[in-house]
């Protein structure tokens, strides 16, 4: 399990500020980016579970419908793509964004993500500002 935000040291100017605090799921699978994610999220003030598979991603999304979701999209067993499918048809989810944050770079995964539901596609690394600037637009 990731530090919690007072473990760990801030550094001002760091991250930005969100305009306003959000129930975020991270789905990743590789630990190394969950606890980043997930350290800066929560930095930013934000609510943030997360699952390192897609199974685990649906049934916590479930239980917290989240705000937002940050969707790897080379999952192992079920990928990011079924993932957002199956989110994007769930009750209460509707107004969910969900964005895709993957190392797949090339338009075709960009359209795929766009067509299984992400509402944006993002490419790793992504820095605080990108996702403090998706956040608040969101």
């Amino acid at each position: 399990m990731p530090p919690s935000p007072s473990s760990v040291r801030r550094v001002p100017g760091d991250a930005p500020e969100p305009s306003a605090s959000r129930r975020i799921l991270v789905v990743e699978d590789n630990l190394d980016t969950v606890h980043s994610f997930v350290l800066l999220l929560r930095d930013m003030g934000h609510n943030v579970d997360y699952a390192i598979n897609g199974y685990a991603a649906i049934e916590t999304a479930r239980r917290v419908l989240p705000d937002v979701v940050f969707l790897d999209l080379g999952l192992p067993g079920m990928t990011g793509f079924d993932v957002c499918r199956v989110l994007r048809s769930q009750r209460g989810m509707e107004r969910t964004k969900i964005f895709s944050v993957t190392a797949y770079a090339q338009e075709e995964y960009r359209e795929r993500a766009l067509e299984a539901g992400c509402d944006v596609h993002l490419v790793k690394p992504v820095s605080p500002g990108q996702l403090a600037e998706v956040l608040n637009a969101a």
